[in-house]
This record gives structure tokens, C-alpha cells and sequence, in this order.
């Protein structure tokens, strides 16, 4: 089934009445309408929506047209952790995509905490859904953009894919209360979904952020030294 609250798919055991999501970490009501049987295996249809299919939130652009673009900027205004410069970051990636690479406005998803919305405020639920609204339905030839401006950071790795032992991240809004977005999650959410054909560009700007989308290469550029001139 899927998760009532981001629509990530969930493994749901026989005869539990709710299942935690590890990408939100909401719980969400199992509701049997039917189930039907194979072998061991019971496979439940959730009544939140349809199975495989991306739910954004309301207020979402709907998705259409071959240029798509999610912006997040956190200024974590009003606590410890304060940062001057990422809503204006998104601001201005928006002018670039529209003026510059002619991304329809209605195409672009702006998520900072300066909006009132909810639905665009740059929680860790927020940001996850408006992910899979970004890869939702992609097909060869889209042009897709992710930009996050905030902070990032790193954890212990769990599932032992990290060669130097730690895990990337970036922060959003309720990090503190909710946890930060780890590498695993990001390329699950939009990367493994890429069809071929279909180009993503990935701009974050963040701390520790090099490796954060959990690509099988890495490139890294030396700068060549200035040679001092008289």
C-alpha cells in the first residue's frame, strides 16, 4: 500500500492495523477493502489512492509539459541555525529556469519558510512528496531540476553503502523535530524513478552535499593554480 501522507510505497504485514512510513514516519491506517491472496502473501489495497501512482498535495502543479522544476529554500529564520541567503538562491534559480531556459512558471515548485502555504512550507514530508511530484510520470526528453539551498549534514550509515561509513543529508525546516532527508531517501525519490532519456540537474547547495544524491560515479575537479603574474 501507500503511505497516506508522502505516497511512498509501504510493505504492510498480514493483519497489522497500521504501518510506519521510514520516509515521513507517519503512521497510516491499514484499511482492507478486499484482499486478496497468493500463497503466503497478502496484498492490501490501500483507500488513500491508487497503488503506483504519486499523490501531490493540493495546490501542486499538475503535471504536464517536458521542463519541471522543484526549488527548496530554508532559511531556518528565527532559530539557532539561521542562514541569510537560500530563499533569494530560489528566487533567483527561478528567474534563470524561466528567462533563461524557458521552464513554464507553472512548472516550477517553489518550497521555502517564508510561504504560507503548508503544503509549500520545506518540511521533511513536504519536500519528499514534492520529490515524487518531480520524477511523476517522466518520460525521454523531459529536462527535470532539483535545487535545494539550506543546510546539510551527515550521519552514521546503517545499511553499510557508504564507503567512508557516513551517510549524507540535507536539513529540512523540522529537521530537529523529524530528522533530516538521508542520500538513500534522495535517490530513491528521484532518481531511481528516471526513466532513459530523461536529464535531471541537481544543484545543492549545502554542506557535505557532494555525494548526497548517492550516484554511482563522482567526478572531481582540481582547480589548476593561478600562475602569479608580475
Amino acid at each position: 500500500m501507500e503511505c497516506g501522507q508522502c505516497s511512498a510505497r509501504l510493505a504492510v504485514t498480514r493483519g497489522a492495523s497500521s504501518v510506519q512510513c521510514a520516509h515521513c514516519r507517519r503512521a497510516t491506517r491499514v484499511e482492507r477493502h478486499g484482499a486478496v491472496v497468493h500463497g503466503a502473501v497478502g496484498f492490501v489495497r490501500s483507500v488513500f489512492t491508487n497503488i503506483g501512482r504519486a499523490r501531490p498535495h493540493p495546490g501542486y502543479p499538475p503535471v504536464h509539459g517536458n521542463k519541471r522544476a522543484l526549488l527548496v529554500g530554508i532559511n531556518y529564520t528565527g532559530t539557532a541555525a539561521e542562514l541569510p541567503g537560500p530563499i533569494n538562491d530560489v528566487k533567483c534559480m527561478s528567474f534563470l529556469l524561466t528567462l533563461k531556459y524557458g521552464f513554464p512558471g507553472d512548472c516550477i515548485l517553489v518550497l521555502t519558510d517564508e510561504e504560507r502555504d503548508p503544503y509549500r512550507r520545506p518540511t521533511r514530508a513536504n519536500i519528499l512528496v514534492a520529490m515524487r511530484w518531480l520524477v511523476h510520470g517522466c518520460s525521454s526528453g523531459d529536462s527535470l531540476v532539483f535545487h535545494f539551498s539550506g543546510h546539510g549534514d551527515q550521519e552514521k550509515d546503517k545499511d553499510g553503502d557508504e564507503q567512508d561509513g557516513q551517510d549524507e543529508s540535507i536539513c529540512p525546516l523540522d529537521w530537529q523535530l523529524n530528522g533530516a532527508i538521508l542520500d538513500d531517501e534522495i535517490n530513491e525519490a528521484i532518481v531511481r524513478p528516471l526513466v532513459q532519456g530523461v536529464r535531471l540537474h541537481a544543484i545543492i547547495d549545502a554542506c557535505r552535499s557532494g555525494t548526497v544524491l548517492d550516484l554511482p560515479n563522482l567526478c572531481q575537479i582540481k582547480k589548476e593554480r593561478e600562475t602569479p603574474v608580475d
